[in-house]
C-alpha cells in the first residue's frame, strides 16, 4: 500500500482528533478516494459512449414502431 499525506487546517484536525475512537479516519479517507475515482471513471465511460451512440447513423423517424406492428401482426 501506498503513503498519501492530506493537510487539514489544524481546527478540522483537532476536531477528528475528538471522534477518532469511533472514526477511523484512514478507512474513512480511502473509501471516499476509492468512490471518488469510480465515480470519475464511471463519468469517463458514460462520455466514451456518448461519443460512440453520436457517431452512429441516424435511423429515420418511426422504425421502432414499424418494427414492433411487424412483429406483432406475424404472429
Amino acid at each position: 500500500m501506498s503513503v498519501v499525506t492530506v493537510r487539514v487546517p489544524r481546527e478540522l484536525k483537532e476536531k477528528m482528533q475528538k471522534y477518532k475512537s469511533r472514526i477511523n479516519w484512514s478507512d474513512e479517507i480511502r473509501k471516499f478516494i476509492e468512490n471518488k475515482v469510480l465515480e470519475i471513471e464511471r463519468e469517463e465511460v458514460f462520455a466514451r459512449l456518448d461519443n460512440l451512440i453520436r457517431r452512429l447513423p441516424q435511423t429515420p423517424r418511426g422504425t421502432a414502431e414499424k418494427y414492433l406492428r411487424e412483429d406483432r401482426d406475424s404472429n
